[in-house]
């Protein structure tokens, strides 16, 4: 039988609440933060032999190369000049701010034309500290950058000039990066790459030449390197 309704009223199911799912958060993309401009981050455009800072400058920023090259030296109190660094691509350089040093301690030079990005550094503490993407980007430079000065170091002690020219050139051609390397290099002239080996003009003038009679290097339209000079580094 069945049961009465006193109030005559229809009958309707009880309505299921809908409930709001939270949207799904955007993976941070350290590449893509970096190729935009935003709070405390600026994007610029350098020319060849442009300074983007000076030693003695306040060291207030983190600067990365988005593209091009750069270099990195530093001047005695006597004026003599020394290349301290070659960076391309991915590389990250004024980072000592963020360990409390105030003054530049080196000079840095676009090599050719370059996209950099400056990190101011409150913004760069920020985002390291908020952004383990970031973190794990920047951490995984500095450390690749403390072997290379490793690297550098035993170069100077133990190479010569002839090696270091050559592992120099494929540095320029970022050959042993994860990027693809890049055949066609900056021009510069012989002297800017003894200040690098730490050489005379003439000795690269005489290495230069004798890599270009080997085939491993080309000039055509500018400094082409090929990975057939890794035989000059390899070579005992």
């Amino acid at each position: 039988m069945a049961l009465e309704n006193p109030k005559n009223q229809a009958y309707t199911e009880p309505q299921k609440v809908q409930t709001m799912k939270p949207k799904k958060q955007l993976r941070f993309d350290p590449k893509s933060f970096l190729s935009k401009v935003g709070e405390g981050r600026t994007i610029a455009d350098y020319h060849k032999n442009q300074i983007i800072f000076s030693q003695g400058d306040p060291a207030d920023a983190v600067f990365y190369v988005q593209t091009g090259k750069v270099k990195l030296t530093v001047v005695s109190k006597q004026g003599k000049e020394a290349v301290i660094g070659l960076l391309g691509p991915g590389d990250f350089f004024g980072e000592a701010c963020l360990a409390g040093q105030l003054l530049r301690m080196a000079t840095a030079v676009a090599l050719s034309e370059c996209l950099i990005v400056r990190l101011e550094k409150r913004a760069a503490t920020r985002v390291i500290h908020d952004e383990p993407e970031f973190s794990e980007l920047f951490l995984a430079y500095v450390l690749s950058r403390n072997a290379r000065i490793e690297e550098d170091l035993v170069d100077q002690l133990f190479n010569s000039s002839e090696k270091r020219l050559a592992r120099v050139l494929l540095l320029l051609a970022n050959f042993g990066k994860d990027s693809k390397p890049e055949k066609l290099v900056p021009k510069m002239s012989h002297e800017t790459l003894a200040e690098i080996v730490g050489t005379t003009r003439p000795r690269v003038s005489v290495f230069m030449n004798k890599f270009r009679k080997l085939g491993f290097i080309d000039y055509n339209g500018g400094l082409e390197v090929h990975s057939s000079l890794l035989n000059v580094v390899l070579h005992d």
